[in-house]
Order: structure tokens, then sequence, then C-alpha cells
């Protein structure tokens, strides 16, 4: 058995926020034994950083390109990093954004 950890950070393009997309990311991950976290973006995409076992996270990876029902995927863009301290669960980061004034 390959016990070769990975962890990537990706961005996801298209109708991805307000859909629960992050919500189901979540759900998804932490069904594949996976941590990190997820948030939106200003720009409208959402950010995901996983990390686990190599096939947990392609498998990830591919279901980021799926999405959830609601959600349009056009594009995801992943970056490979060095496994050191991963975190121990997988997190919603909830970000406000203000408008200015």
């Amino acid at each position: 058995m390959d016990d070769r950890q990975r962890a990537v950070q990706a961005r996801v393009h298209g109708k991805v926020q307000g859909v629960g997309y992050r919500m189901w990311a979540r759900g998804e991950a932490t069904g594949l034994g996976l941590v990190g976290w997820v948030r939106n973006e200003r720009d409208g995409t959402v950010t995901t950083w996983i990390a686990g076992a190599d096939a947990a996270v392609s498998t990830m990876i591919e279901r980021l390109r799926q999405g959830p029902t609601g959600s349009s995927v056009s594009k995801v863009e992943t970056e490979e990093f060095e496994v050191l301290d991963a975190p121990v669960d997988y997190r919603i980061i909830v970000r406000r954004f203000l408008s200015p004034t």
C-alpha cells in the first residue's frame, strides 16, 4: 500500500459562491479523510487547501471539478505543496468582504 502524502491548493472558478460549495467541499474532504480548509475569495472563486493520502487528494480534485448541485465549475487550478505540518481537520474559513465607504 502506498502511504505517500500529498498537499494541494486548488482555486475553483465558475459559479461556486452562494451555492453551498464550501459546505459540500468540507463534507467531501472529510469523507475522504483529508484535512485542510476552504474559503471564498473576493473575485468569486473558492480556494481550498487539502492534504492527505495521494489517492484521496486526487479523488478530491476530480470532485472539485464536478462541484455540488447548483454550481457550475469552469476551471480548477492546482498547486502542489510539500507536506510538512498539516491541519488536523478540514475547516471552512468565513471571510467578510466589506464594501469601501
